[in-house]
């Protein structure tokens, strides 16, 4: 059997790939920097600017690349956190929003360095999935009015609680 190949995302940053990976690293547990390559002599970035940096979060390899202004981060793609319960939402959220980052609806959010990512309790996939369609169309609007998600409100919303 062939080998199947890994796939890593890889971040593009303007000069600032290496301070990104770490604080990724800093936010999630199981995390590292697994290696950093350095511009020489000559290239966009000053000598000893990382080039590419290395990283895992939760056992996924990902790879930052500092190769300079030409294509800005987007919400075209975003990096989607499973968390337990809300209290990794908190977590996460908190980590994430610090230092410049940015609220942004149903969940997403813009990290400092411009990257979006996704925060998503457990759970809401079936609310806003569930074979009813009334009660995940109440489901649907509650969540679409937070910004950071609470899925004790979007559940009560859903069984019909407007308390």
């Amino acid at each position: 059997m062939a080998q199947v190949p890994t796939i890593a995302p890889c971040l593009w940053f303007n000069g600032e790939a290496e301070a990104a990976a770490g604080f990724y690293v800093s936010v999630f547990p199981d995390a590292a920097i697994t290696a950093i390559s350095r511009y020489g002599a000559g290239a966009p970035f000053p000598e000893g600017t990382a080039l590419m940096v290395e990283f895992s979060l939760a056992g996924q390899r990902f790879q930052a690349l500092n190769g300079g202004p030409q294509y800005p981060h987007s919400e075209a793609i975003s990096l989607s956190i499973a968390c337990r319960d809300a209290s990794e939402v908190d977590h996460y959220w908190s980590a994430l929003t610090a230092m410049g980052g940015k609220p942004v609806q149903c969940g997403w959010l813009k990290d400092r360095f411009g990257v979006s990512w996704q925060v998503v309790p457990d759970g809401l996939g079936a609310l806003i999935a569930d074979p009813d369609p009334a009660r995940a169309a109440r489901a649907m609007r509650t969540m679409m009015t937070q910004t950071k998600l609470n899925l004790a409100a979007i559940r009560a919303a859903a069984d019909g609680d407007d308390a």
